[in-house]
């Protein structure tokens, strides 16, 4: 596989520290600058997921990663002196152990001075932790707080010293997820689909996760187990579901996983009246795989169009990068979008706060950081743990779209009123 480094390492190709040994003027040469240079450019690490399974939450990388290159083309600058910047993207290739092992190559041999991830706990995790080993500052998004926090251990009374992160949190989902359910009536009878990963084994926790909840909420919860991803038979839960009479399916499965459940699920009768399902239905592309079958499915929200932030990078509005990503991919918009955006975003700020580039005051500016960004605030401050800033969250279904095919709906915001509703929530068909 091509290593996508050549590909995305802005203004200078060198990954090593030999840099830092080269005079100022030999570095000058190789830069658009005149004055007051420093000797290397700032390193940023970046690690997704461009292949596997997870790869449609990284649909939007280049795209941010070509804003990156405009909005540093002529570098950033730290305390007096000006930085080139060069970003190092690495693959993760949806795998948890792949991913360990690129962020120690960024670590240990390109020697980045800030790392950024994001993409779920199979990626955000393993990136966390070697930087937390090596004690190199990493910010991470795109992952519930409690799988990245609690799944690496962590202790509320004292968090971690390298590693910041900011996304919703499954107290989070489950109030939206109820939210929605609350608007169709239904039995309150739900099936859980949890495998046996990160997220599902979070999600499925009787404390942290939905079971304790949702009995709270009167709902009655039918969890078949934990299974393995990429399985080719649901029988066992679809029947489990038929016999409990179940009209509510909830989940968090990859796209591969709902569309053999789904499909299965219409083969031998069983027709819910909601399914609201996180990672297989938060995508433009494996949903419109689904066709009809995936009208009025449901899913949280974590950003949209509508959503009334401004980037602090670009300056663009939530409706602006939408509409800029569309017309340069010719793709729909992604949620991954504006949280791969954000990454750079609190990323440059904090560079650009920092007193100096030793690792120690990187990580100080970001934990110093208050900082409205394309979805919304983040101030690690503010809890709910250390390390942990929340962002809003909001519910959605896919519906009929004017121009044909399917669009996210918001329908509803009771969590984050201020951002807008779309429609009101129907029943499957």
């Amino acid at each position: 596989m091509e290593d996508s480094t050549t590909r995305n390492s802005f203004l200078v190709p060198s990954r090593r520290r030999l840099l830092q040994m080269m005079g100022a003027g030999a570095a000058a040469s190789a830069l658009p600058f005149r004055t007051s240079l420093a000797a290397r450019p700032i390193r940023i690490g970046f690690v997704s997921p461009t292949t596997g399974p997870l790869a449609a939450f990284a649909e939007s990388d280049d795209f941010v990663l070509a804003q990156v290159r405009e909005a540093t083309k002529n570098g950033i600058e730290i305390n007096g002196t000006r930085y080139a910047v060069e970003i190092i993207h690495k693959d993760s290739q949806s795998n948890p152990n792949r991913a360990a092992e690129v962020a120690g190559e960024l670590i240990l041999s390109s020697q980045i001075d800030l790392m950024v991830a994001g993409n779920t706990p199979e990626t955000v995790n393993p990136v966390a932790d070697q930087c937390e080993a090596n004690e190199i500052p990493c910010i991470t998004n795109d992952c519930p707080w409690q799988p990245y926090f609690f799944g690496r251990g962590g202790r509320p009374d004292t968090g971690f010293e390298w590693t910041y992160h900011f996304f919703w949190g499954l107290e989070d989902v489950i109030a939206v997820y109820t939210d929605l359910w609350d608007l169709i009536p239904t039995n309150k009878v739900v099936g859980a689909l949890w495998p046996n990963d990160s997220d599902g084994n979070a999600w499925s926790d009787p404390d942290k996760g939905f079971p304790g909840v949702l009995k709270a909420k009167g709902y009655k919860l039918v969890d078949p187990g934990r299974f393995h991803s990429f399985t080719d038979d649901f029988t066992a839960q679809i029947n489990a579901f038929k016999a409990a009479g179940v009209e509510i399916v909830t989940g968090v499965v990859v796209p591969p996983d709902f569309t053999t459940f789904w499909t299965q699920a219409a083969q031998q009768g069983f027709h819910p009246k909601v399914a609201t399902v996180g990672k297989a239905l938060e995508f433009p592309g494996p949903v419109a795989a689904l066709g009809k079958r995936a009208e009025n499915t449901s899913v949280e929200v974590w950003w949209s169009p509508n959503h009334p932030f401004i980037s602090s990078m670009t300056g663009q509005s939530s409706k602006a990068l939408a509409e800029a990503y569309m017309a340069a991919s010719n793709h729909p918009w992604t949620m991954p979008l504006a949280f791969r955006h954000s990454l750079f975003e609190v990323a440059l700020d904090v560079l650009r706060r920092t007193k100096s580039i030793e690792h120690k005051d990187i990580r100080d500016a970001i934990a110093a950081t208050q900082l409205n960004t394309i979805v919304g605030p983040v101030n690690w401050k503010t809890g709910p743990v250390k390390n942990v800033s929340k962002t809003p969250l909001v519910g959605g279904q896919w519906q009929p779209a004017a121009k044909g095919g399917l669009e996210l709906v918001i329908t509803s915001n009771k969590q984050a009123p201020n951002i807008p509703l779309g429609g009101q929530m129907r029943p499957l068909a």
